[in-house]
């Protein structure tokens, strides 16, 4: 069996999206862990970055990481999830995004109003590295705003390719997300915080995490943060962990909520430029 102190984070691929099916179709059979859950083995893409096969939709997979063994769960690995992005625009891009619900509803996975811990260097990585590959491609890579399930107890975050209204996925936008998902790692380096303000899109937060030193946990829009709930600002601030402060995408953003009970309001350029 692998080492379980080391194991950083886990791929789970759903057989249901074509993305995901798409970039694991890349990695072949990565030997097995010697984990099995549900019958499935656990397999070792790298010894610190494992690959689990579900069957179902991943955003309707709450509570997933309960399934895990203790000796793997008590590791609090992160999971990451390769994904089809669907937009009503259509837009060919790449994205990245932390997991919950803001809001009172959950119709895309999820449970209303509760959110899973973020992963904000490895969401950073992620991000900048899928940007620098995007770019040969005609890609834009973008962070999203914190949206749709599954529930987790664990960090987690979508990886995703928006391919339009094209039939599959890109083979060289799957070549760059097989080559992205094993190699992702913390900057200790970048300055993290929880994100408000801005469209669902996020191409403030985006530009600053491409730019300078940040690492943007939970992203609530400015729509979300419209009247939300003092409960749901709060735990976007705890889950965003080790956040120094709030970083408003404009200062009147943090004015929505009493945000300065949990945290300074930050500045755009407090984070030196990459």
């Amino acid at each position: 069996m692998g080492s379980l102190i080391g194991i950083r984070y886990i791929i789970v691929v759903a057989a249901s999206d074509p993305v995901a099916q798409g970039v694991a179709e890349r990695w072949g059979t990565p030997p097995p862990t010697g984990v099995h859950v549900d019958g499935a083995a656990l397999r070792a893409i790298s010894p610190d970055v494992w690959l689990w096969r579900r069957p179902g939709p991943h955003i309707r997979d709450n509570g997933l990481d309960a399934r895990l063994p203790d000796s793997v769960r008590t590791a609090r690995p992160t999971f990451v999830f390769p994904s089809i992005h669907r937009s009503t625009s259509g837009t060919e891009c790449l994205t990245v995004h932390p997991l919950g619900n803001v809001g009172p509803t959950a119709e895309v996975g999820g449970y209303p109003a509760t959110l899973t811990p973020a992963s904000p260097r490895l969401m950073a990585d992620a991000l900048r590295k899928l940007a620098e590959g995007g770019r040969s491609l005609g890609m834009p890579a973008t962070c999203e705003a914190t949206h749709h399930g599954p529930a987790l107890e664990v960090p987690g975050f979508f990886m995703e390719i928006g391919y339009g209204s094209r039939q599959a996925p890109p083979p060289a936008a799957l070549d760059l997300l097989a080559a992205t998902l094993p190699t992702l790692s913390e900057d200790p380096a970048d300055r993290i915080a929880l994100a408000i303000g801005g469209g669902h899109y996020a191409p403030h937060f985006s530009q600053l995490v491409l730019e300078r030193r940040w690492a943007v946990g939970h992203i609530l829009s400015r729509h979300s943060i419209e009247g939300i709930a003092p409960a749901i600002a709060r735990r976007a601030w705890e889950l965003t962990p080790a956040a120094e402060g709030i970083l408003p995408a404009r200062v009147a953003d943090y004015s929505e909520a009493d945000w300065s009970s949990m945290g300074p309001r930050l500045k755009d350029g407090d984070a030196p430029r990459r």
